[in-house]
């Protein structure tokens, strides 16, 4: 795979550092970054981005470090990411990122399992988790604190502050910047860019090594499945240490000049996302699921002429939406109802910020067939797309004008895609990854001696080379009488209501499927106010019966889109609110399965014990 890889260039360039500074001389003075602080937006050029990057590199290579040291990030998405990630690279040096939901003990194992000899954290609560483990780190030199908000009067020989760490990797530039430029010009396409550790789903993080030449070739694929322009706009609010943002938010711009956007922070990510309106964004299916939600819920509370408009709109778009899916002529509407469609549903998409959207994307999960209607019926092409960590993003996306439903798009050119064995998709290219940092025995077991990455997905490609995924291997459930169940189509549905966050669909060797189901606080509380049902937390909503009444009819709702074997015959409310530091999440808000059905297990039991009264069932 490395000689395949050796041959991959984009501008005749065969690293990202390389392009980086191909793009920084090109575009010197366009903006390439945006974070907003204090309700202002601050602008980066890209001449300025590079001199940060720079002064990062240098000095990180003043404090010792060599070509294949590892230098982590644990913070949350913000220019000095960045600067960090791509100063690194530059130096030759492998940069990864630590969720910043990561508990201490999390941040332990992946400190040491990549040797990290530097850790760049964001504030002090990041801090407090690196000092409380790093007796136990013994390759870690410096830790580096982007904030100084409660550490003014903070000293530890170890410990520095960014501001302090670029300012000296600026003076160094003034005498030091054929070193930096060295270093760029040694790299080589087989060099490893970065890590991006798996998110343990099954059992302890992997260190997944993605290689320069991986990168690349990704660069390459952008305009197969982006409609931007130099100059558009995007939003950076995913994990930057998840693959899919770290290809959107680092590469991506390298490769079509997009100017990212930071929110100011988690919480203001909705109302920044209007002020941005941005060209291209990315998101799982959840968060569009949540807009859908909030147009949904707007809609209740508005004036009755609007619902009336709302309506009329979403009818006549449903109509245009199934002719154009089916491949048929677009029934010609009177200009009455063109024109209350188009104001109706330009609001709509105002209200989202996604009023200059031109590449909706979505993928990491499976999305309802409704979804797609939705957005399509407001004129929003949400194209799914399927990859992993192991190819480096994207393997498959959904052509523009391309939509299939419950297809996740064709193969990107240059990638081959097959069927193995348990209909298992199995992909080979140049974006197959470098293997497992450390675990040469996994790397064998995940990519075989010709070099075909087995993903763990089973599907099936379609004669128009279309890939549709069904579900992981590891969680098709086999029914007592031996029925094989794909759990993710049904847990779909079921989280495309606004009231159910997440599902788990249990039924492994039982005789009937049922679920564990996450209320959706803010929607669920919402409902309970309008009902003028009393609680005080989400506890007690969970445990209100006329919220499992609400529940009950949205299983009612999605039985009958099910075959009979599908059919949820009974459900329990999970009555904690959970968030990434609880065992039963991944980082990336994934739920666990194992973990869930031995911690609840006495909840599921009890679905199973008393079968007497299940859920009505649609024939």
């Amino acid at each position: 795979m490395a000689m395949m890889n050796e041959a991959i260039r984009y501008l005749e360039q065969d690293t990202p550092a390389k392009l980086f500074r191909l793009r920084s001389l090109q575009w010197a003075d366009q903006p390439a970054l945006r974070r907003k602080r204090l309700g202002l937006w601050e602008s980066v050029t890209w001449s300025g981005y590079y001199a940060n990057a720079r002064a990062v590199g240098l000095q990180l290579h003043a404090s010792g470090l060599e070509r294949g040291a590892v230098v982590c990030v644990l913070a949350e998405n913000r220019p000095e990411w960045l600067y960090v990630d791509m100063g690194a690279q530059c130096m030759g040096l492998v940069s990864n990122g630590i969720y910043p939901t990561s508990s201490a003990d999390q941040v332990l194992y992946i400190l040491q399992n990549c040797s990290a000899e530097v850790v760049f954290v964001e504030n002090q609560e990041q801090l407090e988790k690196v000092l409380a483990v790093r007796g136990q780190c013994p390759a870690l030199r410096t830790i580096v604190v982007m904030e100084r908000d409660g550490l003014r009067d903070f000293s530890d020989p170890q410990v520095s502050f960014f501001d302090d760490f670029v300012l000296e990797g600026q003076r160094r530039a003034a005498t030091e910047t054929a070193v930096f430029e060295a270093a760029i010009d040694s790299g080589r396409s087989e060099d490893v860019a970065f890590l991006v550790y798996t998110s343990g789903t099954t059992g302890a993080p992997k260190g997944a090594m993605i290689l320069c030449s991986n990168v690349v070739f990704q660069l390459t694929q952008v305009q197969e499945y982006l409609d931007v322009q130099p100059g558009n706009k995007s939003l950076s609010f995913l994990p930057l240490c998840h693959i899919a943002e770290r290809m959107s938010t680092v590469f991506n711009p390298l490769a079509v000049g997009l100017i990212v956007h930071f929110p100011e922070n988690a919480g203001t990510v909705t109302n920044d996302l209007r002020e941005v309106a941005p060209h291209v964004l990315f998101a799982p299916p959840r968060f569009w699921e949540k807009m859908y939600s909030q147009v949904d819920l707007f809609m209740r509370d508005a004036v009755p002429l609007a619902r009336w408009a709302y309506a009329r709109a979403r009818e006549s778009g449903a109509q245009a939406v199934d002719a154009r899916l089916s491949r048929q002529p677009v029934p010609r509407q009177g200009w009455f109802t063109r024109l209350v469609r188009w104001a109706t549903l330009r609001n709509v998409k105002v209200f989202l910020g996604l009023q200059n959207v031109r590449s909706a994307l979505t993928g990491a999960a499976p999305v309802p067939a409704e979804l797609i209607r939705w957005f399509l019926t407001c004129g929003i092409e949400l194209r799914e797309a399927y990859g992993m960590t192991e190819t480096a993003g994207f393997c498959a996306s959904t052509p523009k004008g391309g939509i299939k439903l419950g297809w996740a798009g064709m193969r990107s050119p240059g990638t081959q895609m097959r069927i193995g064995a348990e209909g298992e998709i199995q992909v080979r290219g140049p974006n197959v990854f470098g293997g497992y940092l450390h675990l040469p025995e996994q790397t064998r077991e995940a990519i075989d001696a010709e070099g075909w990455l087995r993903t763990g997905d089973c599907g099936e490609i379609d004669e128009a080379g279309y890939v549709a995924i069904r579900d992981r291997i590891k969680d098709i459930l086999i029914t007592s009488g031996g029925k094989n169940i794909t759990p993710s189509h049904i847990e779909s549905l079921l989280k495309f209501s606004p009231y159910i966050t997440d599902a788990v669909v249990i039924g492994d060797g039982r005789n009937f499927l049922t679920c564990l189901v996450m209320l959706d606080q803010e929607h669920v509380a919402r409902y309970a106010q309008e009902q003028q049902i009393p609680y005080t937390d989400y506890t007690s909503l969970a445990h209100a019966p006329e919220i499992a009444a609400l529940i009950r009819s949205e299983v009612e709702r999605i039985n009958p889109q099910l075959a009979r074997v599908e059919q949820i015959k009974d459900f329990r409310i999970i009555d904690t609110l959970l968030s990434a530091e609880d065992e039963e999440l991944t980082p990336t808000m994934k739920l666990k399965r194992k973990v869930v059905a031995r911690k609840y297990a006495p909840l599921i039991d009890g679905m199973y014990a008393s079968p007497a009264k299940p859920l009505p069932v649609a024939a």
